[in-house]
């Protein structure tokens, strides 16, 4: 009577060739290296593949968190006097005509300027947006940062500033703050700086070092004073329902805007970025797959070495009936158990590295004595991960499909062994 395929004898003879010692003929010391080498690869490819996801994720999220969805501007003008004219001279009835557009939640005029800020003899670069207090609040990683000091809703009586700023120059929610403009008033003897001081009333942290550092906001009416925008704006602020899918918004927002009216989506400013991130991760992918590959085939190894110890063991058992079918069964149970098993434990050691993420790096950055992660080389201020569930899919599927494939060449060698040839000098 025929047995069934993977019957409980076959699982049993393999169970015994797994744990037989070296003395016994087994090769316990190959399946422990080819067990903590799947288990290594695939811890890496999982923690890899999470960290990725939580860098592209910590990017989009701190620019489209911070940052205009769409930006609309005008097309220059030749002015009376022979000047470039930028300016949008009816910005509020723009904004609201764009606010109209399906898929639009908010838009918002802006005035913007670089300006030298100073307190206590200290200077720094700031880029100035000016912009009415109910639109901040529209902002989410600035009205709702992870950590910020002050009062947002005091905002219209002085000067929103990030933390780098504050940082930099020493100064805390209170204190005034001086921004100095070389575009001022215009005098018989020339253009002369504008300086304003603002008490500083709310202090943000946006998640991203480079606007934390440099970015400063005004109440829309003070900006316009201060740089001379009188009852006209720079550009209008566009947040959308979908910023993937900004694209097909565009052409309804030039429509709304009028006819000078040029747009630059948060694409076009940080597609070139995604995109080398997407290449990147395709080749971490590629070469992580190489590496769980080579720790596949120490499976290979191993298994050739214990069929090559149990030739007379192959030989007994298929005098004794056991066919060419069930010798490949059993061998290859024994490579695909050490890479089902190896990626099982991956994965727990990989998915615990994307939870725990956080201590770990403390722990690691405390035991260097500190500086591991500079915020001012990459931009965000903590090593982010995301564990997608897809990701740990497709490192399953990898490890899994490599451990058992490379198990079937040894196991078949096996199973074509001639039970003759394997007794002959026994």
């Amino acid at each position: 009577m025929a047995t069934p395929p993977f019957a409980p004898y076959e699982w049993m003879i393999a169970w015994r060739y797994l744990r037989a010692k070296r003395a016994e003929g087994g090769v316990s010391v190959m399946t422990w290296i080819s067990l903590v080498g799947v288990t290594l690869a695939v811890f890496a490819l999982i923690a890899t593949l999470a960290v990725r996801s939580g860098f592209r994720e910590e990017f989009v999220d701190t620019i489209l968190g911070a940052n205009a969805h769409v930006t609309v501007y005008v097309a220059p003008e030749i002015g009376p006097q022979g000047q470039e004219i930028r300016t949008i001279p009816d910005a509020e009835a723009m904004a609201n005509r764009i606010a109209q557009v399906p898929g639009v939640t908010r838009a918002a005029p802006l005035v913007k300027g670089q300006v030298m800020a100073t307190h206590m003899g200290r200077n720094s670069g700031v880029e100035v947006f000016g912009i009415s207090p109910e639109d901040l609040a529209g902002i989410p990683r600035i009205a709702q940062p992870e950590v910020s000091e002050g009062d947002i809703a005091q905002f219209p009586q002085g000067i929103a500033i990030g933390s780098g700023i504050a940082r930099e120059l020493g100064i805390s929610v209170g204190d005034r703050l001086r921004i100095i403009s070389p575009d001022g008033a215009r005098t018989p003897m020339g253009v002369s700086p504008r300086v304003s001081a603002y008490p500083v009333t709310y202090i943000f942290t946006a998640g991203r070092y480079d606007i934390d550092r440099t970015r400063a906001y005004l109440p829309l009416t003070e900006a316009q004073a201060f740089f001379n925008r009188d009852g006209v704006a720079d550009e209008i602020e566009v947040m959308v329902t979908d910023p993937d899918q900004v694209e097909a918004l565009v052409p309804a927002i030039l429509e709304a805007a009028g006819p000078r009216a040029l747009v630059w989506t948060w694409k076009d400013a940080s597609g070139s970025f995604l995109q080398a991130l997407t290449v990147e991760d395709n080749v971490m992918f590629v070469i992580l797959s190489v590496l769980v590959l080579i720790a596949s085939m120490n499976i290979i190894s191993g298994l050739i070495m214990l069929v090559k110890n149990k030739g007379r063991d192959i030989g007994i058992l298929r005098t004794m009936g056991l066919t060419e079918g069930a010798v490949l069964r059993v061998f290859f149970i024994c490579g695909a158990s050490i890479g089902t098993i190896g990626t099982v434990l991956g994965v727990l050691m990989g998915c615990a590295f994307a939870i725990w993420i956080d201590p770990i790096f403390a722990a690691v950055n405390y035991l260097s004595g500190g500086g591991v992660w500079d915020p001012s080389i990459r931009g965000i201020y903590r090593l982010p991960a995301k564990l997608e569930w897809g990701d740990v899919l497709s490192a399953v599927s990898l490890s899994l499909f490599l451990s058992w494939v490379v198990t079937l060449f040894p196991a078949r060698r096996a199973a074509r062994m001639n039970p003759v040839e394997a007794l002959r000098y026994e």
